[in-house]
């Protein structure tokens, strides 16, 4: 048990009972909710293509397609993640044959393809859209009981669709960083870093300070006492600028830096992280978002040499087609799924509470199925 007091708020312990110990879901299950959402994306553009179009041209174009977008992505979601969650399977079939229908229906017209920057473009920022929606929607989302509590964050080891919810955010980080991009910096590294980590610094102790104000329920199992996901980005960035490798190469210290951390993991650091037993130092009170910074690390230099390889490889001399760009995501996600289920199954299981080497590899696979989309 914890050493620290506990609030004499009743209220806030039901609400803490209410989001903790949770198995989580399964893969395939996670996997089938974001297939549901890319599914609404791609038809939404199917069916309504004009209307996206046209849509900077006029605030009446612009008014119209954001109802649109309620209509056919944000509505439908909010009801697959919540009323319609025990048949997410059978919403995906629908929502597939009403995808190849209207394909099929559209055919006889000339709809624009994006092919060149424009089309490396539009894949981040629609990746960047889906990944930011569905966090909102799941952080607003969770506290209510309509909520299925398989989806909420899992207590020790298991996957659920909020257990993505952080991976995904450094990922989509590292996807449009600067060094994926091989942008320079004309700023020294630890001006850039101090850049890049004030505001997420602030926000963090902001958030800190509004949630001991307001006596806030807050999950220590997560980050720890005092961390949560704001210093976990920072300290990402940090570790980030002063190491700043070469986008070609730095899935390769990636790897090494998740290889390293897993073997500290199996050879004991994961019984102590997973246990309930804090000192009154700093590391002990947040030790799971201390530690699990080394595996967020690797995540986010494995995912800045994926996306150098996929967009900006030879941005300078050609550009890559859209259509050999989805053949390197495919296979890419193909092999990371492959190396998610070993790593379960033969290592150590998914936990995000600790960032081991399985979450990496399974929060990689999920989003470049979701981005292949």
């Amino acid at each position: 048990m914890d050493s620290f007091p506990r609030s004499l708020n009743p209220n806030k312990h039901l609400r803490e009972q209410f989001v903790s110990n949770l198995p989580g879901s399964s893969m395939l299950e996670v996997s089938a909710l974001l297939n549901n959402v890319a599914l609404l994306m791609l038809l939404r553009h199917t069916f309504c293509s004009q209307t996206v179009n046209d849509a900077c041209r006029s605030l009446k174009s612009y008014l119209a397609s954001v109802a649109l977008d309620y209509v056919f992505i944000v509505l439908p979601t909010l009801l697959i993640f919540t009323v319609l969650a025990e048949w997410v399977y059978i919403c995906m079939i629908g929502l597939l044959f009403l995808l190849i229908f209207f394909t099929a229906v559209k055919r006889t017209y000339s709809l624009p393809y994006m092919e060149g920057p424009n089309a490396s473009r539009a894949s981040i920022s629609s990746y960047r859209v889906v990944t930011m929606f569905i966090t909102c929607l799941c952080i607003l989302a969770v506290d209510f009981r309509i909520y299925p509590r398989e989806y909420a964050k899992t207590e020790t080891y298991g996957t659920s669709l909020m257990d993505l919810g952080v991976g995904s955010f450094v990922l989509m980080n590292a996807v449009t960083s600067r060094q994926a991009r091989k942008i320079k910096s004309s700023m020294s590294w630890w001006k850039a870093a101090f850049k890049s980590t004030t505001p997420l610094l602030l926000l963090g102790f902001a958030r800190l300070a509004s949630t001991l104000s307001l006596d806030y329920q807050v999950h220590v199992g997560e980050y720890g006492v005092n961390w949560n996901f704001f210093f976990t980005l920072a300290g990402v960035s940090i570790l980030t600028s002063i190491l700043n490798v070469p986008a070609e190469y730095s899935g390769i210290l990636g790897s090494v830096i998740l290889v390293g951390y897993q073997s500290w993991l199996t050879n004991g650091l994961n019984v102590y992280l997973l246990s309930n037993e804090r000192g009154t130092d700093v590391i002990s009170r947040n030790k799971e978002g201390i530690f699990s910074l080394f595996g967020y690390w690797g995540m986010y230099l494995v995912g800045v040499q994926v996306s150098y390889y996929l967009f900006f490889e030879n941005h300078t001399t050609k550009q890559r087609s859209k259509h050999e760009t989805r053949i390197r995501i495919c296979l890419l996600t193909i092999m990371f799924w492959i190396l998610t289920l070993l790593i379960d199954r033969y290592v150590e299981r998914i936990s995000r509470r600790m960032c081991n080497l399985a979450y990496v590899t399974w929060v990689v696979a999920q989003n470049l199925q979701v981005s292949e989309d």
